[in-house]
């Protein structure tokens, strides 16, 4: 009898304990306390949680032929949302039991069709070669059977962006004749569904073989591999080679931008050198002396412009134009830059000084004899006008006292050896690199554009396939008259045979001028490789990137981005060889290596 007494005190004494720990357990606060929603409201077709509604649709109806990537519009539509795709396997043989049932059925319906007389029903014929191919290829085991349930839960702060989200998702598929519904009373259960629990609770589901159910894999990437052009880099999604012709696209021109340090100029030289192998022409202005080694490797021409610089560029040089070119517009076009050129180097000036310069510009040429009626193919580097006769025609003319003092500096000053003398450059080689570093800050946006009218020139003179590399572009960009010039020439090069590649680590600058997205919007080809936050939002405003983008710019590594080419774009890492990542590379630290390196192999030489 003790005994007895003794256990129910001990179980009364188990339970009593039990209660007062499942008490203590309801005062604590856990994770889930802390994540759940305060409250949760059920609707017929949505569901709120807090401040945030939700709503869940699931696909009903496939047609018969589905392509590849036809999902990928959805997943990567650019608002909150949940996707859950269920995947249940079905037995073969009870299917092929099914199938064979309807196979005779079928067969049945259309012997009596022909026994009344009836024409060929085609719809009944495709369904009955569908079901024997869908036979075959079960039995010998190349597809399986599935049902395959989509879901959809569409996130917004009001019910209404709810619904304007579901009908954007609604007209992309039924785009593609694939049909969907809302989970109407049964929103707890969609809603569960999407959660990542990989509970089905919906239960909504087609019947798919393998064949368009692997149509629905929802990470897929575009593809940049052609047979011709050059290579540069690899798909980081999936690995394969990013190799195409950038002049066979639209447009030859290219956009790079970049933090600094973030492997641009590497990139450029890489597809430089490739470019070279395979006959394209180069030239390029380099403001840090980035591209000497290329260029001395290559056996390529550096042009070195400086105060004391040897090399020297005429504006007042002219093309020697084509027949099918009227000499009169080539003039025009020629003064027009020259005044641009002018508002570079003088600073504001007034409509009144502006009309004093086109007229002494054309005096300029008038007094070397050359007119719009003149045969520019007949004139030399000595045939031009410079500076100072441009200087003496505004000293002399008629309220040009202030423009000829400020043009001084360039005549007789300490800037008079850099534009005031014949030209004396010769770009026949493969690659030309102009090297403006040492060059004093106010003279690179005007030796810029000197440069890049010579060039100009150039191409109007010789076709041939060339791409121009303008490296630290922002700095035309601060000037309206240079940013308007570099624009024209990323508009009108096409037509040359040429694609103008521009590169800036100063993105704010350069889409601060007015002449910035237009020259993006002209180039079919966009890199950008790893970005800083704070020019994060003003590229993914220009470029219109989602999160997964933005995040991905900013925590690439170097040489690692996203290149848009056309209408696709793809993530890319560049990679070089050995040999080329000697040539080509920027790191300080290579760079005294080589160098060291190359000392050595001379001293052993001796």
């Amino acid at each position: 009898m003790f005994g007895i007494n003794q256990n129910k005190n001990s179980n009364i004494q188990r339970d009593e304990l039990l209660q007062s720990e499942d008490l203590y357990r309801q005062g604590v606060a856990t994770i889930k306390d802390l994540i759940a929603p305060a409250a949760m409201k059920f609707g017929a077709n949505y569901l709120q949680v807090g401040e945030t509604f939700a709503r869940t649709s699931f696909i009903v109806a496939y047609p018969r032929y589905l392509h590849t990537n036809w999902f990928s519009p959805i997943i990567n539509i650019d608002f909150a949302m949940d996707v859950a795709m269920f995947v249940h396997p079905i037995a073969t043989a009870e299917i092929l039991k099914n199938l064979r049932k309807s196979s005779t059925q079928v067969q049945s319906q259309i012997h009596i069709e022909e026994a009344g007389g009836k024409i060929r029903d085609p719809i009944l014929e495709t369904a009955l070669q569908d079901i024997e191919d869908l036979r075959d290829r079960l039995q010998q085991g190349t597809e399986k059977f599935f049902r395959f349930g989509i879901y959809m839960t569409v996130y917004g702060k009001t019910l209404e962006e709810v619904e304007k989200s579901c009908m954007e998702i609604e007209a992309i598929l039924e785009a593609q004749l694939v049909y969907i519904k809302p989970a109407v009373l049964k929103v707890e259960q969609g809603f569960s569904s999407t959660l990542p629990l990989a509970n089905d609770e919906l239960d909504v589901a087609n019947n798919l073989n393998t064949s368009p159910l692997s149509t629905t894999f929802p990470f897929v990437s575009a593809d940049l591999s052609s047979n011709e052009g050059i290579l540069y880099g690899i798909n980081r999604h999936n690995n394969s080679l990013i190799l195409f012709d950038r002049f066979k696209m639209e447009n030859a021109n290219m956009v790079v931008f970049a933090k600094s340090g973030g492997g641009k100029s590497y990139t450029i030289k890489l597809e430089l050198f490739r470019s070279l192998m395979v006959g394209t022409n180069v030239i390029v202005i380099d403001p840090e002396n980035e591209y000497k080694y290329l260029c001395e490797t290559v056996g390529g021409t550096f042009i070195k412009l400086s105060l004391n610089s040897p090399y020297h560029l005429n504006p007042f040089d002219l093309p020697q134009t084509g027949e099918d070119e009227d000499t009169e517009d080539v003039l025009r076009s020629n003064i027009a830059s020259l005044i641009g050129l002018l508002h570079l180097m003088l600073g504001a000036v007034t409509p009144e000084e502006d009309s004093i310069l086109d007229l002494a510009i054309r005096e300029t040429y008038a007094m070397r004899d050359i007119t719009t009626q003149s045969n520019f193919k007949a004139l030399n580097s000595s045939s031009f006008p410079t500076m100072s006769d441009l200087y003496e025609v505004i000293r002399n003319s008629e309220g040009g006292d202030s423009l000829a003092k400020r043009l001084e500096k360039y005549t007789e000053g300490i800037f008079a050896g850099v534009l005031n003398h014949a030209t004396n450059v010769q770009i026949n080689n493969q690659l030309v690199v102009f090297n403006i570093r040492d060059l004093e800050d106010q003279l690179r946006p005007i030796a810029m554009y000197t440069i890049l009218q010579f060039i100009w020139n150039e191409m109007r003179s010789t076709l041939k396939k060339r791409i121009i590399v303008v490296d630290e572009a922002w700095v035309m960009m601060q000037n309206e008259d240079a940013a308007s010039f570099l624009f024209g020439i990323a508009k009108r090069c096409r037509k040359y045979y040429t694609g103008l590649t521009t590169i800036t680590q100063d993105i704010a600058d350069f889409m601060s001028s007015r002449y910035g997205k237009p020259i993006v919007t002209n180039s079919s080809l966009q890199l950008l490789l790893r970005q800083s936050p704070a020019a994060i939002d003003t590229i993914s405003e220009t470029f219109y990137l989602t999160e997964q983008e933005k995040f991905l710019l900013l925590e690439s590594n170097v040489g690692e981005g996203i290149l848009f080419a056309g209408a696709k774009h793809v993530a890319i890492k560049v990679i070089a060889s050995y040999t080329e990542d000697q040539i080509i590379t920027s790191d300080p630290r290579q760079l005294v290596e080589i160098e060291q390196a190359k000392r050595d192999f001379e001293e052993d030489g001796q």
